[in-house]
This record gives structure tokens, C-alpha cells and sequence, in this order.
């Protein structure tokens, strides 16, 4: 249970779903882990529930100033920063006809430029730390074109070609490693209204469910610890063989 220990860890995003779930699965593994998310009541409980291993800093991943101060009250807290988990993101289903613009750069602003801020911010922290990692949340619609999902799926292509053209200029000794994670369906808030609406949707995965918030965050700690130590610029699907094949399916139908 020491895979990451001595490492401290900024989580964005983590008040809940995949977010929590990996802040407890870093202070399991022996990280040290400031928590954000613009959410400050559920951001806190977290934290609360973590102990003094945790931190929660209320930040909106759209403001760089606010990164700066995220990544100071890490450093203030636990002493340097070894790992970025840039989970924050936001869901606004819709097909090409029917996206607005207010919509549209919502998404764009929390999805794409909130990961791309959050690399600036934390690569000189992780450097002085003496390298590090980040781990990139993208998404199976990062992969394949869903219906309804042109917007979204744009901006997780985004977080996937940013992934690989960062970890070509932050990597070198000492650097910095950069992953990206492709979730598909994942037992969350955001994925239950689909499941409400289609109890069937995930019938013909080959593994025909969904899969939990932990299983998500395993992966993420095998990214974050020394294991990975040779994988940068990589994209990692977890989503139970949805891409694997020709059967994809439409989350709205």
C-alpha cells in the first residue's frame, strides 16, 4: 500500500465521482493530496473524510490565477508537487444541430483549456520536485465519435493530442511523464442519467457493465507511480472493450 509514498498529488475535480475515488485511492497508496473542485461544500467532506494527508482548495480549473494558487497551497501544505491528476470536466450532450455557444465554450473552457492551465501551472512545481507525472482525464468519446457528442468529443480529442505533445516537451531526465486515461462508461452521477434512460446501454460491452469510479482510479495510480516509469504520451482505454470492436452504440438512443 506504499505505491505512493512520499508523493504529493493535486487531484482537480475531486468532490466526486472518479475525482474522489482517486484522492482515496492516493492517500491509500501514501500520497499526500490537495483536493480542488469549484463544488466547496462535497470538495470538503472529502477532505474530511481523507485526514490530514488531504487538503481541499476550491479552484476553477478556467482561471489561471487560480491555478497558481492551487499549486501553491500544495506546495505550502505538503512541502513540493509530484503529480497532476487534471480530472475536472463537464458533460453538455448534444448533437451539431443543437449546440449553443454558451454551451460549447463551457465545455471547451473546463475540458481542454482547464488541462491545458493546469499543465502550465504545475510543470515548474514538478521539475523542482525532480520530475513527476501527470495524468490527463480524456474519455472513450476521446477515441471514437459517439452521436450527441460533438462538442465533448472534441474537446477529449483535444486532452488526447495535447497529452502526447506535452509529454514530448516536459520529458527528458528529471521530467515530467504525461498520459492520458479513456474511460467509457464509469457509475457516476453523470453516467446514471444515461442508465435511467437506457437501463440496457452497456449490454453489448464485452464486459457488459459499466465500470466503477475505483477501477478508474487504480489506473490513474499506476500512471502516477514509479511502475509506469517508461509509459509517457500514451492513451489507455478503460471501458470494458467498447472500442475494441465494430459495436458501438449510441448512449441516447
Amino acid at each position: 500500500m506504499d505505491r505512493l509514498r512520499g508523493k504529493v498529488a493535486l487531484i482537480t475535480g475531486g468532490s466526486g465521482g472518479i475525482g474522489s475515488a482517486t484522492a482515496r485511492a492516493f492517500v491509500a497508496e501514501g500520497a499526500r493530496v490537495a483536493v480542488t473542485d469549484v463544488r466547496g461544500e462535497p470538495g470538503r467532506l472529502v477532505v474530511d473524510e481523507l485526514g490530514e494527508g488531504a487538503i481541499f482548495v476550491e479552484h476553477d480549473v478556467r482561471d489561471p490565477a487560480q491555478w497558481a494558487q492551487a499549486v501553491s497551497a500544495a506546495v505550502d501544505a505538503f512541502g513540493h508537487l509530484d503529480v497532476l491528476v487534471n480530472n475536472a470536466g463537464v458533460w453538455r450532450p448534444a448533437p451539431l444541430a443543437e449546440v449553443t455557444v454558451e454551451e460549447a465554450r463551457l465545455v471547451y473552457e473546463v475540458n481542454q483549456l482547464g488541462q491545458l492551465l493546469g499543465m502550465q501551472a504545475v510543470a515548474p512545481a514538478i521539475r523542482a520536485a525532480g520530475g513527476g507525472a501527470i495524468v490527463n482525464l480524456s474519455s472513450g468519446a476521446g477515441m471514437a465519435g459517439f452521436p450527441g457528442q460533438i462538442v465533448y468529443g472534441a474537446t477529449k480529442w483535444a486532452v488526447r493530442g495535447m497529452t502526447k505533445t506535452a509529454a514530448i516537451e516536459l520529458g527528458g531526465p528529471g521530467g515530467i511523464r504525461v498520459n492520458s486515461v479513456h474511460p467509457g462508461a464509469v457509475d457516476t452521477e453523470m453516467v446514471a442519467a444515461v442508465a435511467h434512460h437506457n437501463e440496457h446501454a452497456w449490454d453489448n460491452n464485452p464486459v457488459p457493465r459499466v465500470a466503477t469510479a475505483d477501477e478508474v482510479a487504480a489506473l490513474v495510480v499506476f500512471l502516477a507511480s514509479d511502475e509506469s516509469g517508461y509509459i509517457t504520451g500514451a492513451e489507455i482505454t478503460i471501458d470494458g472493450g467498447l472500442l475494441a470492436g465494430p459495436k458501438l452504440f449510441d448512449v441516447n438512443s
